[in-house]
């Protein structure tokens, strides 16, 4: 990638950062504050006035700064004019409503820049935390201004996984009775960034995650050395007519091997 593209990626962060944590001030204000909530795809999922209010903020501000990018967002209709941008937002305005909607902290705003399929600029700000993840193509990941990056514990010593009880219950033995589980944390994008700041050495992801899910902690993770991939190993790529993703694995290098493995043996 040429300095000049890296040089564009940068004005992006620093623009999608600023949208990012004006849209959070925005979410902070409804929070513990019982928001309107209403239920949408068949009333399995939840979303609050906070989450309207946080994307209205975000599109108003993005748009009117890069009128040529398409535009996605868990909560916006999705328009297929999106699929003839080469470059576009992809926006989570507030990821982990349930959280939110049940006074934990553990929520963010997910805003990220991708191009031609792969996201190049991305930013997680979780205001209830007082933490900003961010990263853009060609540059480190920081969390708080401070670079972050994923675990370096030996392949041998016990791992810290964020995995659903009866996933790790399948696992092959030799593998599980190495993995310590962590609780469930709600916001899958704030999931991933713990990956990349070495407080999780991986995580699985169940299928039906979304572009808006994933898209900025996945350029935060590589940043911090880490791979966010299908069972596969293939990179995602963003912006196609289905924006949900199959079963997923983010971890750190000396981790997605093995770990893959034994996901994969569940089907065999």
């Amino acid at each position: 990638m040429s300095e000049v593209d890296i040089a564009r990626w940068r004005g992006d962060l620093e623009l999608i950062v600023d949208a990012a944590r004006q849209a959070g001030a925005v979410a902070l204000g409804h929070f513990n504050q019982s928001p309107q909530v209403w239920w949408k795809n068949g009333g399995r999922s939840p979303v609050s006035a906070a989450d309207f209010a946080a994307n209205e903020t975000l599109e108003t501000i993005l748009r009117a700064a890069r009128p040529s990018y398409g535009w996605l967002s868990e909560e916006t209709d999705d328009d297929a004019e999106r699929l003839s941008r080469e470059t576009l937002f992809i926006v989570d305005p507030i990821d982990g409503t349930r959280a939110f909607l049940a006074g934990q902290d553990l929520w963010c705003v997910s805003v990220a820049v991708v191009y031609q399929g792969r996201p190049v600029a991305g930013v997680l700000y979780a205001p209830a935390l007082d933490e900003l993840f961010e990263a853009s193509e060609g540059g480190v990941a920081l969390k708080n201004g401070t670079p972050i990056s994923v675990s370096d514990a030996a392949l041998d010593a016990p791992g810290r996984f964020a995995i659903a009880e009866d996933v790790l219950m399948a696992l092959p033995d030799e593998l599980r009775h190495r993995i310590e589980r962590v609780k469930h944390v709600p916001s899958l994008a704030y999931r991933i960034a713990m990956v990349a700041d070495g407080r999780l050495d991986g995580t699985f992801v169940k299928r039906n995650s979304h572009d808006w899910d994933l898209a900025a902690a996945d350029l935060i993770l590589e940043c911090a050395g880490g791979q966010l991939v299908d069972l596969d190993k293939n990179v995602l790529l963003y912006n196609r007519v289905q924006v949900n993703h199959g079963e997923l694995c983010a971890a750190s290098p000396t981790r997605l091997s093995d770990f893959i493995a034994g996901l994969r043996a569940l089907s065999s």
